[in-house]
C-alpha cells in the first residue's frame, strides 16, 4: 500500500509504472467507492501507461480530513499526488465525483492535464433538496440504510442480483466508507456548479456514459460534452452509472483508444 501526507490529510493511492517514463493516466473514484472500483478496467489496459489510482479524502483507506469538503479540495488532493508522483502532466479519468474532480483540476491547473475522459457526470449533479435528503437520511440510519436506492442508481438490473458476488461486494463497499467523509463529499457535490469550468476547458475531452444510468442518464453526460469545446460523446451499452464496474472491458477500450490519440498527437508535435 502506497500512502502520501498532502494538504493535510493522508492520501491512499496505487501507481503502476513510472510516470517519468510513460504517460500517466489518473483514475479518481464516485462517491461512495475507493480504488478498487477501477481494478478490472486497468487489468485490461495496455502496460505502455502509468495508472495512478487514489482513494479520495473521506474514503477508503485516505484520510477524512476536516469535511465539509470542496470538489476544489479533491482536485488540489490529485494535483498534488500527480506532482508527488514525480509526473509532469497526466490524463484524467473520473467518473461522477470523480469526474467533477477531473474537470475542476483542469480548469484550475491547466498546464498540469493533457486531457479527459468524464464519465456518467455531469457540471451539476442533482439539486439542494436532493442532497439535503440523502445526508438526513444518513445521519438519521447510517450509509447502510440508503444501500438499496443507491444501488439502484449504480447499476442496471441485470447486475443487480443475489447471484452476483460484484454486486454483494459494492454494497459492502459503499456501506463501509467512512460517514463523515462520504457526508463531506455529499456536501463537495451539493454544493459544485462547475459550468463555468466546463465552457473554459481546452484540452482534449470525451464524456462518457451508461446507456443506463440512473445517476447522471445519457441526455445529461451528453449536455456536459456540449459545454466543453470539441469534446467527444459516447455511450456503453448494458451499463449504469458505474459503467467501469459493469462493463470494464468496453470502458477499458475507450480509455485506451482515447488516451492513444493523445500520445499520438503528442508525438506530433515533437519538434514542431
Amino acid at each position: 500500500m502506497q500512502f502520501a501526507n498532502l494538504n493535510g490529510v493522508t492520501l491512499h493511492y496505487a501507481l503502476t509504472g513510472d510516470p517519468r517514463r510513460r504517460p500517466l493516466i489518473a483514475l479518481a473514484n464516485s462517491l461512495g467507492t475507493d480504488l478498487r472500483m477501477w481494478d478490472e478496467v486497468i487489468a485490461r489496459l495496455s502496460a505502455g501507461y502509468a495508472l495512478l489510482r487514489f482513494d479520495v479524502r473521506g474514503h477508503g483507506l485516505s484520510g477524512t480530513g476536516t469535511p465539509p469538503y470542496r470538489i476544489a479540495d479533491h482536485a488540489a488532493d490529485l494535483g498534488a499526488l500527480i506532482r508527488h508522483v514525480g509526473a509532469r502532466r497526466a490524463m484524467l479519468c473520473g467518473v461522477s465525483m470523480g469526474g467533477q474532480i477531473a474537470l475542476a483540476l483542469a480548469a484550475g491547473q491547466p498546464g498540469l492535464i493533457s486531457g479527459l475522459m468524464l464519465a456518467d457526470t455531469a457540471d451539476r449533479i442533482g439539486d439542494d433538496a436532493f442532497w439535503n435528503a440523502r445526508i438526513a437520511a444518513i445521519e438519521k440510519g447510517a450509509l447502510s440504510s440508503i444501500v438499496d436506492p443507491i444501488m439502484e442508481r449504480w447499476f442496471s438490473p441485470a447486475f443487480r442480483t443475489a447471484d452476483n458476488p460484484a454486486y454483494a461486494g459494492y454494497r459492502t463497499m459503499f456501506c463501509r466508507q467512512p460517514v463523515d467523509g462520504y457526508i463531506g463529499s455529499c456536501i463537495a457535490v451539493r454544493d459544485a456548479t462547475l459550468t463555468d469550468a466546463a465552457r473554459h476547458i481546452r484540452v482534449p475531452t470525451i464524456c462518457v456514459v451508461g446507456e443506463q444510468d440512473a445517476s447522471t442518464p445519457p441526455a445529461l453526460v451528453r449536455a456536459l460534452a456540449d459545454l466543453v469545446s470539441g469534446a467527444r460523446y459516447a455511450t456503453i451499452p448494458n451499463a449504469g452509472h458505474l459503467a467501469c464496474v459493469e462493463q470494464p472491458e468496453a470502458f477499458a477500450e475507450l480509455l485506451h483508444e482515447f488516451a492513444a490519440g493523445l500520445v499520438t498527437e503528442s508525438m506530433s508535435h515533437v519538434g514542431s
